[in-house]
């Protein structure tokens, strides 16, 4: 396909200087005398551009540069219909290679959508090495999308045969973010009717929109805006903490558990302990989930005999007020 596509292109360029050859030849014998190499030359060009002439004509230089804007004016035309048609053929091409790449896929993901949050998603993806597919619509989106080559259908997610084309049927997980609440609840629903058991997660900005995607299919629904603000207020208030996770929990009740890193270093008391004598479980209601050893490797759930030593982190996870209390009161554990 693309070297058919580059000899057509050295046509164009052979038609080109065939012209500048011909015409200016032309010219250069009508001109006789007064007429250079260079003047005929420049005369064919400006006269295909239309800009105007070097010398003046003659009867015959008059005819000549008519036949010359003809051949130049239909000849330009029919070259940007050609490359027209060769886009389309192109683009035609890319889409029968894509679809014929995505049919072949089981248990991957679809994004719907690849706005700000469809694109951090798919990074994620990528990252992880996880198969996924894109359906979007908008043309500038698809030209990133094919740049960065990911798999893509380029279009209408609300339309059923788009989502059957990134075969729906076979995929495990689906995720929803279009632009509008609307769009996603129809897209949802859509995705449940056509694949009853994949796992399906919605974007709202609405607050009410949340009940109504439920009871489309979705098995969960994320509001940005809430989640986003919720999480810098917490982060507002506890600076310290490194990191806060949100978890629903069934009738939208939400489950908050910090994250913080600790230096043995800096905790002296941690220094030359085991896990189990430190007893943090019990004081404090906090939990080790890692250990950051000097060299950068990690002991996940290490065991209560694990004893730690200075040049150690630990992330610990808990809720917020046990984990200030424990940084309050480090000197006491």
């Amino acid at each position: 396909m693309l070297k058919l596509l580059q000899e057509r292109h050295l046509k164009y360029i052979f038609y080109f200087f065939g012209l500048v050859t011909v015409g200016s030849g032309g010219f250069y014998i009508i001109g006789g005398e007064d007429w250079s190499i260079i003047d005929s030359i420049y005369m064919t060009i400006f006269t295909i551009f239309g800009y105007g002439e070097v010398h003046s004509h003659n009867h015959l230089g008059k005819v000549w540069s008519i036949l010359v804007i003809i051949f130049g004016v239909s000849g330009f035309a029919y070259i940007v219909y050609e490359l027209g048609a060769e886009l389309i053929e192109l683009n035609t091409y890319r889409s029968r290679t894509m679809r014929k790449k995505i049919s072949k896929l089981e248990s991957h993901y679809l994004i719907c959508g690849y706005g700000r949050i469809g694109q951090i998603i798919a990074s994620e993806f990528k990252k992880k090495k996880i198969e996924f597919v894109i359906i979007e619509l908008n043309d500038s989106k698809i030209i990133n999308i094919q740049e960065k080559g990911y798999n893509y259908i380029h279009g209408d997610a609300t339309r059923d045969q788009t989502l059957i084309d990134a075969e729906i049927k076979e995929c495990k997980g689906i995720v929803v973010v279009l632009d509008n609440d609307q769009d996603n609840l129809f897209v949802t629903m859509s995705s449940r009717n056509l694949n009853q058991d994949a796992y399906i997660i919605s974007r709202c900005s609405k607050q009410d929109t949340g009940n109504k995607l439920k009871r489309a299919g979705a098995n969960k629904v994320v509001n940005p805006y809430i989640t986003g603000g919720h999480r810098m207020a917490q982060l507002l208030i506890s600076p310290n903490i490194d990191d806060i996770v949100t978890i629903e929990a069934p009738n939208d009740i939400s489950i908050d558990f910090s994250i913080e890193e600790v230096s043995v270093n800096n905790f002296n008391v941690l220094n030359n302990k085991t896990i189990a004598e430190l007893n943090i479980r019990e004081k404090f209601n906090l939990s080790i989930v890692a250990i950051i050893n000097n060299d950068g490797t990690k002991q996940l759930n290490p065991e209560p005999e694990v004893k730690l030593n200075s040049e150690q982190k630990v992330i610990l996870i808990g809720s917020l007020e046990d984990l200030k209390k424990f940084l309050n009161e480090k000197n006491d554990v």
